[in-house]
């Protein structure tokens, strides 16, 4: 079957999804992220290699983090960047999602940036792209539904990459709600293709989707038991929902079980990361001593994350239909 993200030379059109993306593709974005890294520092000067090109952030969903970190890649690739609150703007007056991306397809625009709490939604936009001939206008998901979120995916295996250098000899376990976590999605098949013998997935029975095993995941109840001998923690932020639904009896209860404090993190390996998508719930997810000790690499994660982005945005802007 046609990969939608690739064009026919095997090129990245869109992004969309890590699931099913070539090992090749998804080391070529590493690489051109490691270049990034230094012009994320912020007396480096701008690259421009998306000058003249037009960046929408289309977040039919709230997200700081994301569409800062987006605005900041398009900027330093030298992009003009619009930035469209949608939830205040068209879809209330009744336009459709597709009339609006054609309304901004005639505005120029060269890539669009969409985060929807829709599964699926960028996949229709770049369909339709696709469909009307506009080849030139690609696509990347910022999150979308309880789907994919391929560029934190990615630059959650920037971070491994950096820290650990080599994926093949490395357990890494997923810790809190799988069952709602597009970033989980993302992180076990990014895991999967490039080569990580153990993913364990660590949570509460009714935070966990049915599954995970034919994907190659080991699934775990157990904090203690899953967390040990590993050499990479990822945890997952708890939704606020969450913990007032029938899912979970309450965020102390789950700190209880499934909370990362110091004396957990001593289980894994002694130089095991912990990273987190952020923004993190200090005490639910996480201990603070934790989050701020010499582990974490929370925050550099972020920095990571800016490279990501221009790679994937220029690697996007370099291929051709």
């Amino acid at each position: 079957m046609h990969n939608p993200q690739l064009n026919s030379n095997g090129e990245l059109q869109h992004l969309l999804t890590i699931e099913g993306l070539p090992k090749s593709i998804i080391n070529h974005i590493l690489d051109t992220a490691s270049s990034f890294v230094g012009i994320s520092d912020r007396e480096v000067k701008k690259v421009p290699l998306m000058r003249g090109k037009s960046v929408f952030n289309l977040f039919f969903e709230n997200s700081t983090r994301t569409r800062t970190t987006f605005e900041i890649a398009s900027k330093r690739l030298s992009a003009d960047v619009i930035n469209l609150n949608i939830a205040a703007s068209s879809t209330t007056k009744g336009e459709s999602l597709l009339d609006t991306i054609d309304n901004l397809s005639a505005m120029h625009a060269d890539m669009f940036v969409v985060r929807h709490s829709q599964s699926g939604a960028p996949y229709l936009i770049a369909k339709h792209l696709n469909e009307s001939k506009q080849h030139h206008v690609h696509v990347v998901n910022a999150g979308d539904g309880r789907h994919a979120h391929p560029t934190q995916g990615l630059l959650d295996m920037y971070t491994i990459r950096h820290y650990k250098r080599d994926f093949t000899n490395l357990r890494v376990a997923i810790v809190g709600d799988i069952l709602h976590s597009r970033v989980a999605r993302s992180d076990i098949h990014a895991l999967t293709t490039l080569g990580v013998p153990e993913v364990r997935a660590i949570g509460p029975h009714t935070l966990l989707p049915g599954g995970l095993e034919q994907m190659g995941v080991r699934v775990f109840t157990d904090m203690e038991e899953g967390l040990k001998d590993v050499d990479v923690i990822i945890m997952l932020r708890l939704q606020n929902e969450r913990m007032s639904g029938a899912l979970l009896p309450s965020a102390g209860e789950y700190f209880k079980s499934y909370g990362l404090t110091p004396e957990r993190l001593a289980l894994a390996r002694p130089d095991a990361i912990v990273m987190h998508p952020g923004p993190i719930n200090r005490g639910v997810e996480i201990d603070s001593k934790v989050a701020d000790g010499k582990q974490a690499v929370i925050l550099p994660q972020v920095t990571f994350g800016i490279a990501v982005r221009m790679a994937v945005m220029s690697i996007l802007a370099g291929s051709h239909a």
